[in-house]
């Protein structure tokens, strides 16, 4: 009768661990959502600079043409400006 009672024991004791530790995970990831969510936004202007610095580095990396970017980015501040 005691084996038995020391096998309840650690097996309840293994699932409760395993709860705790999920619940953590669990309430790790609701952290790491509610910090995305409620992060500012950047404004438009700063929008726009990355963007552009983003297309010069895909220009100096042979990924697109100068004039690709160009368009990109007219097509990008009109959304970006146009809609703030």
């Amino acid at each position: 009768m005691h084996r038995k009672a020391v096998r309840y024991a650690t097996r309840t004791t293994t699932a409760a661990a395993g709860a705790v530790a999920g619940a953590a995970s669990s309430v790790a990831a609701a952290a790491v959502a509610a910090a995305i969510i409620f992060s500012p936004v950047p404004d438009a202007s700063a929008r726009m600079e990355g963007v552009h610095e983003d297309l010069l580095r895909a220009v100096q990396l042979n990924q697109i043409t100068e004039e690709q970017a160009v368009k990109f980015e007219a097509r990008l501040a009109g959304r970006i400006l146009g809609g703030a």
